[in-house]
């Protein structure tokens, strides 16, 4: 039996995908590769080009292959983007949402693993934050997220599925080897912007506000290593097929780190001076975003690996200075 990866050559699809296979399991990857990469898929995974709003295709992947688990990557996920054009985000990540659940139902697979967001939560009331927070999301993309985990929960309620939701912070880093790493087609991550402009790809980086109620003025994301959310998507499914219930956990170092403390860390890395332009604020950024991941310890045993700031960036860098133009 194979576990389903939907979005599985996007940057934290194909971590998780690259984690399965590291580990023996049998991967089938769908992607309609609109941003993933078709070479970040690991090889000993069986790739499948579509969409998961194609009910037809999925359907027939489902009959081909012997499924009884799916970890949902498949998501739009840039909220500037999601600011501009909300109605874009509500068709592709809700209404594509419901009609792959329909066909996970009509085929029987009842296991799923849902790459959720620390954007749920807004502007937080407290720091860390825990799954029992408030949900009260500043932009559309933290909304459809959201709106998906209501439906995963009210389908769990029909007792015909079991779910997981992950909420994860800032999403950093690459496979350690440097087999596979971070690309997008318009970047909009601070880590991966800082080390293009160390590769000379760009001029500088934009920094958006210096007058945040923080240490220093600029944002603070708590940032986990992409190695560490792949670890928590395995545990989670095993989770799961032991028959732990539907349940939410947030994922996160639970350390935050400032816009201008990633600069430099940055700097420190890579050696190069990063020039930066200060820009004015984004609509719909909250000031701090600082996880409590006890719950994920607690119960799924997850155990992150990568804890400094530093060692994340190294591993970006690491990909980034081979991998220049990307995939």
């Amino acid at each position: 039996m194979a576990v389903l990866v939907l979005g599985g050559a996007g940057y934290i699809g194909s971590h998780t995908v690259y984690a399965l296979c590291e580990a023996g399991r049998e991967v089938v990857v769908v992607d309609n590769l609109e941003t993933g990469h078709q070479e970040a898929v690991h090889e000993k995974a069986a790739f499948y080009q579509g969409d998961i709003s194609d009910t037809a295709f999925l359907h027939h992947v489902l009959r081909r292959e012997s499924i009884d688990g799916v970890i949902h990557f498949a998501a739009y996920s840039i909220v500037a983007e999601s600011m501009r054009n909300p109605l874009k985000y509500y068709e592709n990540n809700v209404c594509k949402t419901k009609k792959m659940l329909e066909v996970l139902l009509e085929s029987g697979v009842q296991d799923v693993v849902f790459s959720s967001t620390a954007a749920v939560y807004g502007e937080p009331n407290r720091v860390p934050i825990s799954e029992q927070d408030p949900t009260e999301p500043t932009n559309p993309y933290g909304a459809t997220k959201l709106a998906m985990e209501q439906m995963f929960r009210w389908v769990a309620n029909t007792g015909n599925l079991r779910f997981v939701s992950l909420r994860y912070f800032n999403a950093c880093g690459a496979h350690q080897d440097g087999k596979i790493g971070e690309a997008h087609p318009t970047e909009t991550h601070l880590i991966p912007l800082l080390l293009q402009v160390a590769n000379g790809k760009r001029d500088a980086v934009a920094v958006f506000g210096c007058d945040y109620p923080t240490q220093d003025g600029t944002c603070v994301r708590d940032y986990i290593h992409v190695a560490d959310l792949a670890d928590a998507h395995i545990l989670a499914l095993d989770y799961l097929k032991d028959g732990g219930k539907s349940d939410i956990f947030n994922l996160g170092n639970g350390v935050g780190f400032s816009v201008k403390e990633v600069i430099e860390a940055a700097r420190r890395v890579t050696g190069h001076a990063i020039p930066v332009q200060i820009s004015e604020r984004r609509e719909g950024d909250p000031a701090r975003l600082v996880a409590s991941s006890q719950k994920a310890k607690n119960v799924l045993g997850w155990k992150p690996r990568y804890h400094q700031l530093e060692e994340m960036v190294e591993t970006a860098w690491r990909w980034h200075r081979r991998h220049p133009e990307g995939y």
